[in-house]
């Protein structure tokens, strides 16, 4: 007696004592093995099957063979295609952590459930929430993407958790500091590094990566060609005394391609860890990161009654969130405002 309509069918190939199953999904029939000689198996794993395209969770026989590998591919050729200077940083957090755990995994087994065993997994390894952030961060752009693609390689998200980060930008580099920074290493590329640092907030890639064209001596401005920033965005600063004094001096005799920030010997800065590391340690400051110049710039900025979106603007803080990040306050301001509020007493 044949089977109801729209029951699908079990059926065997010549020569063969393997199940087969055939089913209609949208007017497309769909063949798979279901890789066993028992018929009531055989009938479980139709009935599976009508059972997924009945609740909208059917994906099909060769979707359900994706790996999660295949979607890191895809996320690796997109961060090439769109130039993300943070290729190589994704590439070693799924070599590292991601792959040896969802590497093999189908597609269709990633479930939130595995997502936060993941997550203990790491956390037992002593992975902070922001390295862990990174790496959902990593894996939830894979499935987005996957999600996109034409045809379809992912028809579920799952739910990829933001942990609690407790990172937030920590010392600060006072004037008299700065003065001892500058006595230890008082070639010209290193002062006008460090006061860039400080009277901007930029980053060290934006600074050491600074070409002479992009330095107007007689304007007085320095401009950051859009694309070449973290966020992508362009921005232009006016020089300081200081400052336009420090790069007039760099840029002197060199071409527009040339690095601003060179050495004694003209070849250009591209790291100076070691020294920042022993001025730092001169200056009584030890463990300072340069990052805490952003920090210090912030501060100051603040200080001189600058208005907060004109410093996120020459910073580069894209969010209130993110520049909320810095705790821009020091102790020694939160004193001086107690010292106020007791003189108005």
């Amino acid at each position: 007696m044949p089977r109801p309509r729209g029951t699908g069918s079990l059926y065997l190939q010549k020569d063969s004592a393997v199940w087969w199953i055939k089913y209609h999904r949208n007017g497309r029939s769909f063949r798979e093995s279901t890789r066993t000689t028992d018929k009531r198996v055989a009938n479980r794993i139709l009935g599976k099957r009508l059972a997924e395209i009945t609740t909208s969770t059917f994906v099909g026989p060769v979707h359900e063979r994706i790996t999660v590998a295949e979607l890191a591919e895809d996320l690796f050729r997109d961060y090439r295609i769109n130039g993300r200077k943070t290729t190589d940083d994704v590439q070693t957090r799924w070599r590292l952590h991601i792959e040896p755990f969802f590497g093999p995994k189908r597609v269709s087994d990633v479930t939130s459930d595995l997502v936060a065993k993941y997550i203990d997994h790491r956390q037992t390894e002593s992975a902070s929430n922001a390295t862990i952030n990174r790496e959902m961060a990593a894996l939830k752009r894979m499935f987005r993407i996957g999600m996109y693609a034409t045809p379809p390689k992912v028809f579920r998200l799952p739910k990829f958790p933001k942990l609690m980060e407790d990172n937030i930008r920590t010392g600060f580099l006072e004037d008299a500091q700065y003065r001892k920074l500058i006595a230890y290493c008082p070639d010209l590329w290193f002062q006008a590094v460090v006061e860039m640092g400080r009277t901007y907030g930029w980053r060290i890639s934006e600074l050491i990566n600074l070409k002479v064209g992009q330095v107007d001596v007689e304007a007085r401005t320095i401009r950051l060609e859009p694309g070449t920033t973290k966020n992508k965005d362009g921005r232009e600063v006016t020089m300081t005394t200081t400052i336009h004094n420090l790069l007039t001096q760099c840029v002197a005799g060199k071409s527009s391609a040339d690095s601003v920030l060179t050495r004694p010997d003209g070849k250009p800065v591209r790291d100076f860890r070691e020294t920042w590391a022993n001025a730092c340690q001169c200056a009584g400051v030890p463990g300072l990161l340069f990052h805490d110049l952003r920090r210090t710039a912030a501060r100051n900025l603040r200080r001189a009654g600058i208005a907060e979106g004109v410093i996120m603007k020459i910073g580069g803080w894209r969010t209130r969130s993110v520049f909320e990040r810095y705790a821009i306050v020091s102790q020694t301001d939160i004193a001086e405002a107690l010292k106020k509020l007791e003189a108005t007493n």
